[in-house]
């Protein structure tokens, strides 16, 4: 394994990694897609003299799926808002298809700017020394703060499933730099032997 890139093994008991392409009733991908490995990256160790980029993930255990039913309210609370908000009047059920007992390795490299790469090793020795502590700024979710993850080492002893399926396309993530509604970025998901190796660029970016 290239010795740029850290690890870290996470596990939980449900995970909901949402598809954009579903608006209301919630639709998981089979695993997290990599701004939702780099959330629980930076809910470890985050810095603002470098970025994680996510390079592969691995899946440890079979894919399983479940159905659940839950109460959401339909706007957002404004602290503008001047009336009372009774929530049992904005309520309704969605439909959310979840994976249970999951349990990943997030292998991730921390991105310095030009003129810094002396640094990227401190950052890595840190962010090791923190997976070991059991340290973290919060509590890593595995796609809602609802569903936690328990995070440790990765000392390889437990070998990715037999896994091989194109995905087809991925969220990669969110470009920031345009207005609400944020611009979604794809790539083209494969998993190979229940590893999938995430490019360092999205569709149409830079190669």
């Amino acid at each position: 394994m290239n010795d740029r890139l850290v690890s870290v093994r996470v596990k939980g008991d449900f995970a909901l990694f949402t598809r954009p392409e579903n608006k209301v009733e919630r639709v998981s991908y089979p695993l997290p897609t990599p701004s939702a490995a780099r959330g629980i990256v930076e809910a470890i160790f985050w810095h603002p003299q470098f970025t994680w980029r996510i390079a592969e993930i691995h899946v440890l255990s079979e894919v399983k799926t479940y159905g659940i039913l839950r109460n959401e309210v339909n706007s957002k609370m404004s602290p503008a808002r001047s009336e009372p908000y009774y929530a049992d009047d904005d309520r309704s059920q969605r439909h959310s298809v979840c994976l249970r007992d999951v349990d990943y390795v997030i292998f991730a490299e921390p991105v310095v700017p030009p003129g810094g790469s002396e640094h990227a090793k401190e950052f890595r020795e840190r962010f090791e020394r923190r997976v070991k502590r059991g340290e973290c700024y919060h509590r890593p979710a595995l796609g809602c703060r609802e569903f936690a993850a328990e995070f440790e080492p990765w000392d390889g002893s437990v070998e990715p499933v037999p896994w091989n399926e194109d995905l087809g396309l991925m969220l990669w993530d969110l470009d920031y730099q345009v207005k609400p509604p944020f611009w979604p970025k794809f790539f083209d998901a494969k998993v190979e032997a229940g590893v999938m190796r995430v490019p360092a660029h999205p569709i149409g970016g830079a190669r």
